[in-house]
């Protein structure tokens, strides 16, 4: 197989892949660390005192999602660099697309059975598939269809999980039946789990590597295909945007500056706006967790969205500021081995968090938990560029390449 010139560089992709999987572990850190409804109320785990509640008030608001939402735009704006680059080169592009796509589920399947439950990367080959159907569509056909999918998502969600605060509201009433009291009982506990279940989730991820194996395969044997079944409303349409923005120039730089400082201040302020207005309502409501279960698996879907764009414009602004500047520099080359980075993160924090490590699951508060976000974006700026100076990819990019194109690829740089 022809091995043809590498794709073009573009700053601003490596540059936002960068800030994008270092992010990611601003998201991801409490689910490294706590029990899984941790994630979604501090109520659950991790305590509701002042400064736990403002670390999840600025993760909800400004975090969780957005980064998630651009690193899935920039999937979908890659794969149609990498499809172009199949065409240019004589190659049939379907051929090259679906076999990155096998080898990145299959490294999302041993992601998720032997490193950490929060993979999404068989998330993305799975959608990936999908998306490269849609290849020839223009920007504004990618762009309107994604919008129509991702609005539904979003309504069959906000339809689904508020039909259970309607449940709740009519178990409250007077004359409410006990079982529509039980029923409603028991969907709270599904959600705010008990304390015998938070110490035996504590226990189990402070054990060895085995036990933990084995529960995954014994509880969450189709865990990937849940996930992609939950994921699939939101992440398709996004990394359809991603195919738009790159075929409109904008992920690429292409716009004007001011065009980027409109889009950005506009669509982040408003997504800011909603999503403040929500932590403070439930923050007032103590954290409901029905309230809580809403506001993080459909309230936020709109501004998300919003946000994600908007920080992707702001961040191309920035690029444009600092073009050139050692620190960019370094961000650029974290994203060009994010898929190294992505990977190496889990394997660093289930260590310093996992029985078979240093165990400390469950242990470290909500606001020191950002102590090793730091470090790890520390390794992260400290290793990317060095290496990449001396190899054309990161180490699991080349293994990555290497296995899709069924041929060893060039590691050094002559």
């Amino acid at each position: 197989m022809s091995i043809g010139p590498p794709s073009p560089r573009y700053l601003e992709l490596d540059a936002l892949r960068g800030f994008a999987v270092m992010g990611i572990l601003l998201m991801n850190i409490v689910g490294f660390s706590m029990p899984e409804m941790a994630y979604v109320s501090p109520a659950v785990y991790g305590g509701t005192e002042l400064p736990d509640t403002i670390v999840w008030a600025l993760s909800y608001v400004f975090v969780d999602g957005k980064m998630r939402g651009l690193f899935t735009i920039l999937f979908g704006a890659s794969m149609m660099l990498v499809i172009e680059r199949a065409q240019r080169n004589g190659e049939d592009p379907a051929k090259v697309h679906f076999s990155r796509m096998t080898w990145l589920a299959i490294f999302g399947l041993a992601h998720f059975f032997l490193l950490w439950a929060g993979d999404i990367l068989f998330l993305y080959a799975a959608v990936g598939c999908i998306a490269y159907f849609l290849r020839n569509l223009t920007a504004n056909e990618l762009m309107r269809r994604a919008l129509l999918i991702f609005t539904l998502g979003f309504l069959g969600y906000t339809v689904m999980f508020g039909s259970l605060l309607y449940m709740q509201y009519q178990a409250g009433l007077p004359g409410a039946s006990a079982a529509a009291i039980e029923n409603v009982a028991e969907v709270i506990a599904s959600f705010d789990s008990s304390t015998a279940a938070i110490t035996a989730d504590i226990a189990l991820h402070q054990s060895g590597f085995i036990p933990i194996f084995l529960d995954k395969i014994q509880n969450d044997l189709f865990g990937p295909f849940v996930l992609l079944t939950y994921n699939l409303a939101e992440t398709l349409p996004l990394m359809m945007i991603g195919m738009a923005l790159y075929k409109n120039g904008f992920i690429t730089g292409q716009w004007t500056t001011e065009q980027y400082r409109r889009w950005g201040t506009r669509l982040t302020a408003i997504g800011t706006v909603i999503l403040t207005a929500i932590a403070f309502g439930l923050i007032y409501s103590d954290f409901a967790i029905l309230l809580m279960v809403n506001a993080s698996y459909a309230w936020n879907w709109p501004s998300q969205l919003l946000m994600t764009i908007g920080y992707a414009a702001l961040l191309i602004g920035l690029m444009r500021t600092f073009q050139g500047s050692p620190w960019m520099m370094r961000v650029a080359a974290v994203g060009r081995a994010a898929f190294t980075n992505y990977l190496g993160t889990s394997l660093l924090m289930t260590f310093i968090f996992y029985g078979w490590g240093l165990g400390l699951y469950g242990s470290v508060g909500r606001v020191e938990l950002y102590l090793f976000v730091l470090g790890a974006w520390a390794l992260m700026l400290l290793w990317s560029q060095p290496w990449l100076v001396r190899f054309r990819y990161g180490p699991l990019e080349w293994l990555w390449r290497s296995l899709a194109r069924r041929q060893l690829q060039p590691m050094r740089l002559s």
